[in-house]
């Protein structure tokens, strides 16, 4: 059940519509002023990559070694292993 925001373009009032299903039928006119001329608008995220709480950022260590004996570790944030 995907939700998506739109912007009408008569008097810029930014909402959602809950769509059921390919098939509904959904009144696409703005609440506000009953336009028709709506367009959809990309949605904000709620994600952030950071520490967690305690500071403590989970991560995932890769370490390789060349053929002269020189070895490097990388971190990358994502859960460890």
């Amino acid at each position: 059940m995907p939700i998506f925001e739109f912007r009408c373009a008569a008097c810029d009032e930014v909402f959602e519509k809950l769509f059921m299903g390919s098939d509904e039928e959904v009144d696409m006119t703005c609440p506000k002023c009953k336009a028709e001329t709506i367009e959809r608008v990309v949605s904000r995220t709620n994600y952030s990559i950071g520490a967690g709480p305690g500071g403590n950022q989970p991560k995932i260590s890769s370490k390789s070694c060349g053929g002269d004996n020189q070895c490097m570790t990388l971190d990358l944030p994502g859960p460890a292993r």
